[in-house]
């Protein structure tokens, strides 16, 4: 018989969300066990045993882990359902059977790489802060940033009580009124790009997430997936975030 695992840990295993959410399903009581509703963060389940459902529906393992890179066009949500009737990503996977969940999230406005996957240890390790996974985006700004603001970015700033951890920065092209730059990073604060330029006063006019590690989009086009392989999740974590102040 299967060891006991925690209940968010086995919906996370079966694919339905990353832990984290999935504790954010429990909290919510959506969750049951043998017909009863759970909400405890530290219930125990032992597979096979017991019976688990999410939103009265029974969870079963995956039979199989899959993972997809999407190049996401805006206009899109990162969420599996929208009350307001828009568009999801995962209408953009024709030809995949399998229940996937986005890892992670990008603004309706954000394009860009977006990882996709069933597996929900992998998902965590992601978006654990511990493993400093980079996440790499171009942004184009209002305005052109002074090498000051610039290297307040690369060194960290003040940001909602929190200072940011170091980023990586590249002015890639600068027009008349608009600078087109390079911003790696490896946290994973909501909105953070944007509330970061927002910070220095130079206010975001479009952002597009390049990378994830070394794991790029490699010439996807907007709205195309392709499924990935052991080489490809590989490259996610190959990239461990070392600051080098970048001359602007």
């Amino acid at each position: 018989m299967a060891s006991p695992l925690r209940l968010q840990k086995y919906l996370s295993r079966c694919g339905i969300a990353s832990r984290r959410k999935a504790e954010e399903y429990i909290a919510q009581g959506r969750v049951k066990v043998d017909g009863k509703v759970i909400t405890s963060m530290g219930q125990q389940i032992t597979p096979g045993k017991q019976k688990v459902y999410f939103d009265n529906k029974e969870v079963t393992a995956e039979e199989q882990f899959i993972y997809i890179l999407l190049n996401k066009p805006k206009g899109y949500v990162t969420t599996l359902s929208d009350p307001q009737g828009r568009p999801i990503v995962t209408s953009l996977l024709s030809g995949i059977q399998e229940r996937v969940y986005p890892v992670g999230r990008l603004d309706l406005d954000t394009e860009g790489a977006l990882l996709l996957t069933n597996d929900g240890d992998l998902a965590q390790s992601i978006l654990h802060p511990s493993h400093e996974v980079t996440k790499t985006y171009e942004a184009e700004v209002k305005g052109q940033p002074a090498s000051a603001a610039i290297q307040r970015l690369q060194k960290g700033i003040l940001l909602e009580k929190k200072m940011t951890a170091p980023a990586r920065i590249q002015v890639k092209r600068r027009g008349k009124k608009t600078t087109v730059m390079v911003i790696t990073i490896h946290e994973g604060r909501k909105r953070q790009v944007k509330k970061m330029f927002q910070a220095i006063g130079h206010p975001v006019i479009s952002l597009k997430r390049l990378a994830y590690g070394k794991l790029t989009l490699d010439g996807l086009s907007i709205g195309k997936y392709k499924i990935l392989q052991k080489k490809d999740l590989q490259k996610i974590f190959s990239n461990k975030f070392l600051y080098k102040h970048e001359n602007s």
